[in-house]
């Protein structure tokens, strides 16, 4: 069962998606009212605009958060399989540090780590 195997379950895959969405769309109400167009946050009204602009700092933070928590679920499967490997790893595993911090680097050096 090579590739015609792989084809088929990715057809079916999107099949079953695509039709879970159109059958969602088809059998949802659809009542439209003034109070399901207004903003909700928390129970609480909006005061003023929603349509705020937040700092780009909150998304280079958020951005290298996710970095370096990516860099943690690299970290595992190469700590499993190092002995089996040997000094390959080792040194594919320095090169992956010196990147990212090289990452950690540029990021201070543009003061994406300060809260002001």
């Amino acid at each position: 069962m090579g590739n015609e195997g792989i084809i088929l379950f990715t057809i079916l895959g999107l099949v079953l998606v695509g039709g879970a969405f159109i059958l969602s769309y088809l059998i949802s109400p659809k009542v439209p009212q003034k109070l399901k167009e207004e903003t909700y946050e928390c129970g609480i009204e909006t005061q003023g605009s929603s349509w705020i602009q937040f700092k780009v700092g909150y998304y280079l933070f958020a951005i290298l958060f996710l970095i370096f928590d990516v860099e943690t679920l690299f970290i595992v499967p190469w700590a499993v399989v190092m002995k089996e490997i040997g000094m390959v790893a080792f040194i594919e595993i320095l090169i992956f540090f010196f990147i990212l911090g090289l990452g950690l680097v540029y990021a201070w050096k543009k003061h994406a780590l300060k809260w002001e």
